[in-house]
């Protein structure tokens, strides 16, 4: 079978009120899509992105009751990911097509085929936040809100101004060689997801995909004790070391060796209500068959010098659209880029309307807790 042959949903049974399709002729794509409340023609849409690593099957849990709330939910395996087909995963290709703007004309190109002119809102969580934020800000005609989860918006790059009276700004500091000339030598997360060898290091890990994602999920999640996050002074190495070694590794390790010594033991696996072994199963039979170069290729992307370029075109700019944010209160994501989660309140979304840190959640904030995050959400998308 190949992978234009699979059937659509994963080949698992996906909760009642859920179905699974595929979209075709999504920028090139076909797009493999969960959506709830179809029955009804003429509901608002929300449209959900996933993030890394994950899948539209992430949203699981809060889309029948977003359904059920009268909209129309729509929730796709992006670029890269899961069950779309029609991207290119080889480490050698032109990355054209993961660069933000392309990602947002995906987004846009599914909600044209699902018959909407426009969405009542677009929904990220983790790498899915910043696609939900530049769609907002490019075409809030077409992404008439946006609620960011995890990862707060930094805004567009700033354009440099005024150089002729004030001179060139200074080029930044090389924070990878400050990171790697630490007493405990250190390298940032995105950085070495952006290297050829990180997708084999987690697609052929020691420990297998399965426990491999088992402890990256756990070592993230509210269920890991010292994931207790604030606020940091600012880029610097000193700054960024503090955060957990998933976001700021050792220098000498990859990603499989990271998480391994916080596998959780049997008894805190058969405990984990919020990702019980079957639904593991799904993200783990998923990234066994492909890989998680789709997904990595986001981050050589976002990494290169050329993105900076290219989104200093939208300096000045800001997201005018309603606008929330939700993230678990143990999750470091909040704050892993010092002063983004300020900033984001104070002048990148002009309209902010909530922003809400839910207890007992990491990372994970819309399978922790569900109930919360949907509460957080129809309160945002009701006012």
């Amino acid at each position: 079978m190949t992978t234009d042959d699979l059937p659509a949903g994963y080949g698992v049974r996906l909760p009642d009120g859920i179905r699974a399709r595929y979209v075709p002729g999504i920028n090139g794509m076909r797009m493999h899509v969960l959506e709830a409340g179809y029955e009804s023609p003429g509901r608002p849409c929300l449209l959900l992105l996933h993030g890394f690593p994950e899948l539209a099957y992430s949203w699981r849990k809060v889309m029948v009751p977003l359904a059920e709330a009268g909209y129309h939910v729509i929730a796709p395996d992006q670029r890269g990911y899961g069950r779309t087909t029609g991207w290119d995963g080889a480490y050698d290709t032109d990355l054209g097509a993961y660069r933000l703007p392309n990602l947002v004309r995906d987004a846009m190109a599914l909600v044209y085929a699902f018959g909407y002119r426009s969405v009542h809102a677009v929904i990220g969580h983790d790498f899915g936040s910043p696609v939900a934020a530049w769609a907002s800000l490019i075409r809030p005609d077409v992404f008439r809100s946006v609620a960011l989860m995890s990862a707060p918006a930094g805004g567009p790059p700033p354009m440099p101004f005024d150089t002729l009276a004030q001179g060139l700004p200074a080029p930044a500091p090389d924070i990878h060689a400050a990171l790697a000339a630490l007493p405990r030598p250190r390298k940032h997360y995105q950085w070495y997801y952006a290297t050829r060898e990180a997708n084999e290091h987690m697609w052929h890990a020691p420990q297998g995909v399965h426990d491999f994602l088992r402890a990256y999920y756990h070592h993230k999640s509210a269920d890991w004790p010292e994931n207790r996050p604030y606020r940091l002074a600012g880029w610097t190495a000193g700054e960024l070391a503090k955060m957990p070694t998933y976001y700021v590794m050792d220098l000498d390790q990859d990603m499989a060796q990271t998480v391994a010594p916080h596998m959780p033991s049997r008894a805190q696996i058969e405990a984990c209500r919020w990702l019980p072994d079957e639904d593991l199963a799904v993200y783990s039979g998923e990234y066994g068959r492909i890989g998680f170069q789709g997904g990595l290729q986001w981050y050589r992307v976002m990494t290169g010098p050329q993105t900076i370029a290219e989104l200093q075109l939208y300096s000045g700019r800001t997201i005018d659209t309603p606008s929330c944010f939700i993230a678990g209160r143990s999750d470091w994501g909040v704050y892993q880029r010092p002063g983004d989660f300020e900033k984001m309140q104070s002048s990148v979304c002009t309209n902010m309307k909530g922003c809400h840190l839910l207890d007992g959640a990491g990372h994970w904030v819309q399978q922790e807790q569900p109930e919360e995050t949907v509460e957080a959400l129809l309160d945002f998308l009701g006012g």
